[in-house]
């Protein structure tokens, strides 16, 4: 399993969701810089910021004096201002052009906000069920309901085109900006031209901030109106823009990918291309609540082993209302909670829904989300409750004892992946207890 088993370690990149960031917009479980919700820690990986443009359009025509290149005002802080004049040459030479760059950042200052918030994001832990509890909380179900009953047509057009469910974008919207109510208002020129500034991960800024720019000489967007995030996700499905270079859409045929405006249809295709270009199967569910048979063998558990559904049959498995599990494909047992928790059978969506968060919580929010909204149930078995969550130091202090007692992690990173749920499995069958995996306070206090 990738990023969480029970946790959600939460790494506020957007002090806010995506990830996780205040529960500002987005739902989202990760360490990936966008716009409002819970950051964890795993960061989506970007898009090559080679990408091509593949768009036609011309340029977003305006007024003679919006064309006119306008000099950026002089920037408070005299290290950004050389800053910014040596970026203009960097930019330049990647064939952004002197009026693009000019307008972009006419009136841009360094943004103090925003250096704060990217250098004090507290470390902390969340479980899954709480994380769920807000995600999939009834609110968001019933305005997840009354958006697709709003855009149906709409959304029916995607699904067809795309192949993607209109329930699924409908709960990656609903999780990015809570449908559209939370965007982000900040300048992202700014914002990237400050954290591309302050140096600490000065490549990925620098990479986004040209993408950037690469929008607005498109003509998608003017330049005050590309808002979103403070760490650059933008729109109503929180694109960040070498993401949005790849996969964005002109659905409504207006001549512009116009993921910022109120009308979500072009930010709604572009999710639905999103996930079809990493190979979403239509018809195929993301996966299935299980129940286990006594007696199972928990080894078979995690994303690593698949089987078709013929083999987990066998071993007793069935749908949690006790009909037989569906055949989609090989398909894993999931125990994002251990064995007391609920049990999911994933299938190749799983996986592509990584491929816009890698969180595990994110993940399973989404789907369980889209199924609400679509009219299925609840899960039927329930969470550990009473457990909380490991905090980082404990999953550190976890991660050394069990290699200290001889199950290696492959590193002390506080991150609970794959390698530690080995380790803590080869740990339980040691102990005599249920290998699943499940990285719990218990566990830790049993290796103490």
């Amino acid at each position: 399993m990738r990023g969480i088993t029970t946790t959600i370690v939460c790494i506020l990149l957007m002090a806010g969701p995506v990830a996780a960031f205040p529960p500002v917009a987005s739902m989202v479980p990760q360490l990936r810089p966008e716009a409002g919700a819970v950051p964890v820690s795993v960061e989506r990986r970007a898009p090559s910021v080679e990408a091509v443009n593949r768009s036609l359009r011309p340029i977003l025509r305006g007024t003679p004096e919006a064309r006119a290149a306008t000099p950026p005002a002089p920037a408070a802080d005299p290290e950004f201002r050389r800053w910014i004049a040596q970026f203009r040459q960097r930019a330049l030479s990647r064939g952004i052009s002197a009026e693009t760059f000019d307008r972009a950042f006419s009136g841009v200052q360094l943004q103090d906000r925003v250096v704060e918030r990217d250098r004090n994001q507290a470390e902390f832990s969340r479980t899954l069920w709480d994380y769920l509890d807000s995600a999939v909380s009834d609110t968001r179900i019933a305005n997840g309901r009354a958006a697709l009953a709003e855009h149906r047509d709409t959304l029916n057009r995607i699904e067809r085109q795309y192949r993607v469910e209109a329930e699924v974008v409908a709960a990656v919207w609903g999780l990015e900006s809570a449908y559209g109510a939370r965007r982000g208002s900040t300048d992202i020129i700014s914002a990237m031209a400050t954290l591309a500034h302050d140096g600490r991960r000065r490549n990925f800024f620098e990479a986004q901030l040209i993408a950037a720019l690469q929008i607005l000489q498109s003509g998608d967007v003017p330049p005050r109106q590309m808002v979103g995030s403070w760490a650059g996700a933008m729109g109503h499905t929180q694109f960040m823009p070498t993401s949005y270079l790849e996969h964005a859409q002109d659905f409504d045929g207006d001549g512009r990918r116009d993921i910022w405006s109120d009308d979500p249809t072009d930010a709604l295709a572009s999710t639905a291309a999103y996930l079809r270009n990493f190979g979403w199967t239509h018809g195929q569910p993301w996966g299935v609540e299980v129940r286990l048979p006594q007696g199972f063998d928990y080894a078979l558990t995690g994303e690593r082993t698949q089987r078709g559904a013929g083999f987990w049959r066998r071993q007793g498995v069935t749908l949690a209302d006790g009909g037989p599990v569906p055949d989609h494909g090989d398909a894993s047992i999931l125990l994002p909670a251990g064995a007391e928790g609920v049990a999911l059978m994933i299938f190749d969506n799983f996986r592509v829904i990584e491929r816009y968060n890698p969180a595990d919580a994110y993940v399973i929010g989404v789907g369980h989300l889209s199924d609400r909204i679509a009219g299925g149930p609840a899960f039927r078995a329930g969470w550990p409750r009473g457990d909380r969550a490991l905090t980082g130091d404990e999953r550190r202090e976890l991660q050394r004892r069990l290699s200290a007692a001889g199950y290696s992690t492959g590193g002390i990173d506080g991150i609970i992946g794959p390698n530690t749920t080995e380790a803590v499995r080869g740990f339980q069958r040691s102990a005599g207890v249920v290998p699943d995996g499940y990285a719990s306070l218990r566990l830790l206090e049993r290796l103490r």
